[in-house]
């Protein structure tokens, strides 16, 4: 918990919205929670799940503020003018889905110093995600030298991107042949440029990369290249819903941005009822759902693109047993929405698969 006198205004340092002086010169200072105008009556930080609303008492430790604003995330929710004694809240701490918000209680007083005491709020999922597995339904070949790091189907053709662990040049795009494996066309990137996640939408393949911070932007018959994009952090897996691409970053944030500008449009966080969902990599979006593969393991967490609370968690144990051959982890899912198909497979791996997701037992 950390606590600052300001002049001014909300600032993001971080990812945690803290208040900080504007004046050159200015000192912050750490007051205790009894020196503080008004604080929060609970430790430390807070944790809920889902709806749930969480009852919190305010303290009012002096007679001269003029104003009391409650902020959760950058939205304030609440203001209260010449505030006494104390308050009695309820947060709905699920207003914004699941996650890790910051709580901030900024006093006002007559002289025009602020005061803040600001909290965490983490919110977990209120749903036990449905177990299941990943079942074999048909085999095929893949190329056991693609480092898979996309797999998308458009109107009825396989797509894959790669990535090049060994700094080989060996970064492509290509349309595979399902039944056999073999490239039909493809196109590179040189050494350097690291692929990852592709999706394909309105006639284009998006392609990102891992730490160049660029997205590529092919043409889907002829692979020219169209355009490309610039983003910060590091990219994993992409996948869109028609009308937003959706983008990981090995986080448990999902971005969601615009396919003509890039520029994001909104962003989750992914949790289950325990806490978050970390390592998201590959995505496919499936009859509502997002699919995302968990990097270093054999799961797939299926989560809800409104709220992020994760739906099922589902196991490709028996996939990598029969599949990885001496190639990594699982990572590649790719729906044919012409036949209700879905495909997977693995970095390195000697077969790609058709599945289906059962529950344990059927």
């Amino acid at each position: 918990m950390k606590k600052y006198i300001i002049i001014g205004l909300l600032l993001l340092v971080g990812g945690v919205f803290l208040l900080k002086p504007l004046l050159n010169g200015s000192k912050e200072i750490d007051p205790t929670e009894e020196e503080l105008p008004a604080f929060f009556k609970f430790e430390d930080n807070l944790a809920t799940v889902g709806d749930e609303k969480a009852p919190m008492v305010i303290v009012i430790n002096r007679t001269d503020i003029s104003k009391l604003e409650l902020f959760y995330n950058d939205s304030v929710l609440k203001t209260w003018i010449n505030p006494k004694g104390k308050i009695d809240f309820t947060l709905d701490a699920g207003l914004f889905g699941v996650g890790t918000r910051t709580l901030n209680l900024l006093s006002t007083l007559s002289d025009g110093s602020s005061f803040v005491d600001n909290r965490m709020v983490r919110v977990l999922s209120d749903i036990v995600p449905l177990k299941k597995t990943a079942q074999i339904v048909g085999e095929y070949p893949h190329n056991p030298t693609s480092f898979t790091q996309g797999l998308a189907f458009y109107n009825g053709k396989l797509y894959e991107g790669t990535g090049d662990p060994g700094d080989q040049g060996n970064t492509i795009v290509a349309n595979v042949e399902l039944t056999t494996g073999k490239i039909v066309n493809s196109i590179g990137l040189q050494a350097g440029f690291f692929g990852e996640g592709i999706t394909v939408m309105n006639d284009k393949i998006y392609q990102l990369t891992w730490k160049n911070q660029k997205c590529y932007v092919y043409d889907v018959n002829s692979l020219q290249l169209l355009s490309e994009f610039n983003y910060k952090g590091e990219g994993w897996g992409l996948t869109h819903d028609g009308t937003s691409l959706i983008m990981s970053d090995g986080t448990e944030r999902i971005v969601f941005r615009n396919p003509e500008t890039f520029a994001i449009e909104r962003t989750i966080e992914v949790y289950n009822n325990q806490g978050p969902i970390n390592y998201l990599n590959e995505l496919e979006y499936i009859d509502g759902k997002i699919y995302a593969n968990v990097w270093t393991t054999a799961g797939v967490a299926v989560f809800d693109p409104k709220t992020g609370k994760v739906l099922e968690e589902i196991s490709g144990a028996e996939l990598f047993k029969v599949g990885r051959g001496s190639g990594e982890v699982l990572n590649g899912i790719a729906h044919n929405p012409a036949t209700g198909k879905t495909y997977m497979t693995g970095k390195n791996w000697v077969k790609l698969f058709e599945v289906k997701f059962v529950e344990p037992g059927n």
